[in-house]
């Protein structure tokens, strides 16, 4: 009998930004797989067990999980954010390409998550108001002149530019490098929000400019978002302030 394979999305980390979609799903699993802080954000219920592993081993994950499926198992694949977004939905697509036929048979499933970007985004007003991209800066999976290239390209091109995976004791270099990059491009005063750990106990946000921007003001869960010349940040005397991206290019040049 074939199993069924889903890959679930658990957004940033509160359960109010878990769909119910994916508490659904959660729920119908046999079996879970996926990076131990991930599968803690879950409770078991009875019947349910877990299988969890190390960052670094997605296709190990991927595999592991496609193997069990194919078994007649009902398994969940489970990711942070959203799965499509640097997350487990590729590293799936890329275990079930390079495995055995069989696994081409299997129901496949993904259940989309709150991406942090957004979720940094909808903390400090509309910085994705206008065209934007997401990029990663972890050269674990590619070239650092790769990143660096497609940094430029982001920069010239006028996106809003959301940086994902920015440091990490390996990399403790690397953000701080891609601001000086940047400063090259855009203007001193652009606006960069930092936000870690959105809707978690321990979430915090920083809004400054690029020209104070601080690398080391960063982990692995922090996502930042580093605006344009576009980008506005609003003071507000009685409220938080707000960073956005006008939705017309040129609103305030005239």
């Amino acid at each position: 009998m074939s199993g069924k394979l889903t890959v679930i999305g658990l957004g940033p980390g509160s359960v109010a930004q878990l769909t119910p979609e994916a508490t659904e799903a959660l729920q119908a699993a046999d079996v879970l797989y996926g990076y131990g802080p991930y599968l803690d954000r879950v409770s078991l219920r009875t019947g349910q067990r877990r299988q969890a592993s190390d960052n670094g081993e997605e296709i190990d994950r991927a595999s592991r999980a496609l193997a069990e499926a194919a078994e007649g198992t009902n398994v969940a694949v489970v990711s942070g954010g959203d799965p499509g977004v640097f997350a487990m939905a590729a590293a799936v697509c890329e275990a079930l390409e390079r495995g055995p036929g069989a696994w081409r048979d299997l129901e496949l499933s993904i259940v989309p998550g709150i991406t942090s970007m957004l979720a940094v985004a909808a903390r400090v007003g509309a910085p994705l108001g206008h065209d934007f991209c997401a990029l990663s800066l972890s050269n674990n999976l590619k070239p650092w002149a790769v990143v660096e290239q497609r940094l430029k390209a982001a920069a010239s091109a006028g996106f809003v530019i959301a940086l994902y995976n920015p440091i990490s004791r390996a990399r403790p270099w690397q953000l701080q490098r891609a601001f000086e990059l940047l400063r090259g491009y855009l203007p001193g005063n652009t606006p960069v929000v930092f936000g870690h750990a959105v809707g978690r106990l321990d979430e915090r946000i920083l809004i400054t400019t690029l020209e104070a921007a601080d690398g080391s003001g960063a982990d692995m869960a922090t996502c930042i978002i580093v605006g344009t010349s576009e980008t506005r940040h609003l003071a507000r005397p009685n409220g938080t302030p707000l960073v956005y991206t006008p939705r017309s290019l040129g609103a305030f040049n005239t």
